[in-house]
């Protein structure tokens, strides 16, 4: 959980997209931003498309997508 709280972008709130991973507690999620980038979109696409949205705020999501598969894996491990 040490690597969730130097993620300050991704915020994680029951009452906003029904507690899903989201961008500073806006309605675009982790997943959302994730999914673009696997299906070839750009960064600078992603950033036009939801101008609300910050260069670091996609280095986040990727970063935290990264955290929960070490997480899950880790939890393998340890079964």
């Amino acid at each position: 959980m040490s690597r969730m709280r130097e993620l300050s972008r991704i915020t994680l709130d029951p009452s906003v997209m029904g507690g899903k991973a989201c961008i500073r507690g806006l309605r675009v999620t982790v997943g959302t931003v994730i999914g673009l980038l696997a299906a070839g979109r750009t960064r600078e696409e992603i950033l036009k498309a939801y101008p609300y949205l910050e260069p670091e705020d996609i280095d986040q999501a990727l970063a935290y997508a990264a955290w929960r598969v070490d997480e899950r894996e880790a939890d393998r491990s340890d079964a």
